[in-house]
């Protein structure tokens, strides 16, 4: 009796280890890549019509880039660039781990794409298109193509105006470090005092509208 009874443990235990991948499978896609080159979503290369789910981190090495539909949203990937997906209610969020990361929305599905520096998402719900390029630590580029952008400091929401393009550096408080010279996530610091340096915006549209054609030319992109 004993060898039968341990037999169909091991049976149940192998049964529920064959039966994960098929959990995992049923969790909510967020969207699915339209165009992919030199990029990878883990350790793994990504190829065109992958799908993304939250948690997935996707990255671009040197002289590649990614294009990705989020629902009726999309994000880009420029070259040596990565980010994290994640999904909080309704809201789409891409957390930007260095490079460039850009969006496209019509204001049907909210996106943001969260930085040190706060949160940026279209201002109002509108349809918006925009990027922000990581410089250093402590400095982001912020730049609004269609529309207006809204940077959200904890509150504190500061309008990045469309076709403008703004460098935004970061002061951290001291009092923010800890006793090992780190420093608090994001998530727990007190508002971020942020310095804003209007760029050249003459070219900040004439960029976003280059940038998209060309990530838009793939023939395996729909239209």
């Amino acid at each position: 009796m004993r060898l039968i009874a341990r037999s169909v443990l091991v049976a149940i235990l192998v049964a529920e280890l064959l039966n994960l991948p098929s959990f995992a499978a049923n969790e909510k896609a967020l969207g699915q890549v339209v165009q992919a080159q030199d990029a990878k979503i883990g350790d793994a290369k990504i190829a065109v019509g992958t799908t993304v789910y939250p948690g997935d981190t996707v990255a671009t090495n040197e002289g590649g880039a990614l294009r990705l539909r989020l629902g009726t949203s999309q994000a880009y990937l420029l070259s040596s660039s990565a980010a994290t997906l994640a999904q909080d209610a309704s809201t789409i969020r891409a957390v930007v781990n260095r490079g460039t990361v850009g969006f496209s929305s019509n204001g049907k599905d909210q996106f943001e794409l969260e930085i040190p520096e706060g949160i940026v998402r279209a201002a109002d719900g509108q349809p918006a298109y925009g990027q922000v390029t990581i410089t250093g630590p402590q400095e982001v580029v912020i730049s609004a193509y269609k529309n207006d952008l809204v940077l959200d400091n904890d509150g504190e929401l500061h309008t990045i105006l469309a076709g403008k393009s703004y460098r935004v550096t970061m002061d951290l408080d001291p009092a923010t470090a800890t006793g090992n010279d780190e420093t608090i996530s994001p998530r727990k610091r007190r508002r971020r005092r942020l310095a804003f340096v209007l760029l050249f915006a003459g070219g900040a549209a004439i960029a976003g509208v280059i940038i998209w054609h060309e990530l838009s030319e793939s023939p395996s992109s729909p239209n």
